[in-house]
């Protein structure tokens, strides 16, 4: 029997990231991170690092910075809600 169609390639590769993808807090939130934070801010800031709890994201912007700052206690909960688990405590922004 032959095939009608080529499978897609989508459904490939998400199969294939998940076995790349390192099992650290900071993969998980790099996989989180724009469903959690939104377009907007996923556009200009990013997870560059995780230690302790502690999540630096890296924003395009000294003015991304200061509203993640302001905003980071819904921030910090969405990505809790995301992960499945308390692990992050804290967000240091910095521009880059």
């Amino acid at each position: 029997m032959s095939r009608r169609a080529p499978r897609q390639l989508a459904g490939a590769l998400r199969e294939l990231t998940g076995t790349l993808a390192p099992a650290s807090t900071l993969a998980r939130v790099q996989e989180v991170w724009e469903h959690a934070a939104g377009r907007a801010i996923a556009a200009e800031a990013r997870p560059t690092a995780e230690r302790d709890g502690v999540l630096t994201v890296t924003c395009a912007a000294a003015v991304w910075a200061q509203e993640l700052d302001l905003a980071s206690a819904e921030l910090i909960a969405r990505l809790n809600a995301a992960l499945g688990a308390e692990r992050i405590r804290e967000l240091r922004c910095r521009t880059g």
